[in-house]
């Protein structure tokens, strides 16, 4: 069995993919997954489940939502369930089940190595499966909880930590001219991370554009006195004195 937590909740099992259509049995589930192995008290499922206004019926709900998740999760052979009862609330064990925030968190720390080691290829294969396993927001606009919402600030970092590093290793071989359209793009949807305006900045500058260089540190510098109040950071600021003195 293999549980897939990023995107939409889902358990793979075999060759069938069992979704949860109950939006607070969802919720749950999920939680649990996050904190697989660790035991996830009541409290803070109920929490996860419904936020601050919590029903009178919370307890006897939750251990419904419980019952369903087993049944869900039970292995046919040996009717066993993977929900473990653990004082003070339950917990899920993965045991030798597959969960792709493992396989998503391995690749990001493969890449790392291989990128400060400067193995760009394998660090480009690396950064590229572990996007790959990102298939889209998690219970986004349902998430009240600490652990889910925590869990999608913590995803969102990562996923863009790994797209900076994949194009680092990828303007590393040199496809500068390549990376320009898909770094525009990431700079004006993340128009306050720097990262992707100095990589633009470099990518237009080594494929011969240093006007269209020079506009991008200059718009990007506009974005951060309007919306922060600051300059840009030293690292844009010295590709920018970089691109000026480059004859």
């Amino acid at each position: 069995m293999r549980y897939e937590i990023l995107g939409p909740l889902r358990v793979i099992d075999g060759k069938n993919a069992k979704t949860i259509k109950a939006q607070k049995v969802e919720i749950l589930l999920a939680a649990l997954v996050i904190r697989s192995d660790q035991v996830v008290s009541t409290d803070q499922l109920f929490r996860e489940i419904w936020g601050e206004k919590l029903p009178r019926s919370a307890t006897a709900s939750l251990y419904v939502y419980i019952s369903q998740i087993r049944k869900l999760l039970r292995h046919p052979r040996t009717e066993t369930s993977p929900i473990l009862t653990r004082p003070p609330g339950y917990m899920l064990t993965l045991g030798s089940d597959g969960l792709d925030l493992h396989d998503f968190t391995r690749l990001l720390n493969e890449g790392r190595a291989h990128l400060r080691n400067g193995r760009y290829e394998p660090a480009v294969r690396s950064f590229e499966h572990a996007l790959a396993l990102c298939r889209g927001p998690l219970l986004a606009d349902v998430a009240r909880g600490p652990i889910l919402q925590g869990f999608r600030t913590w995803l969102n970092e990562a996923q863009l930590e790994c797209m900076e590093s994949l194009m680092e290793a990828r303007m590393a071989l040199g496809h500068h001219r390549e990376l320009v359209s898909d770094l525009y793009l990431l700079s004006t949807e993340h128009p306050l991370r720097e990262a992707f305006h100095r990589q633009l900045m470099l990518a237009l500058h080594h494929s011969g554009s240093r006007g269209d260089a020079l506009l991008v540190y200059q718009k990007a510098r506009r974005t951060l006195r309007e919306e922060l109040g600051v300059e840009p950071g030293r690292a844009l600021q010295n590709i920018q004195r970089t691109i000026l003195t480059d004859n």
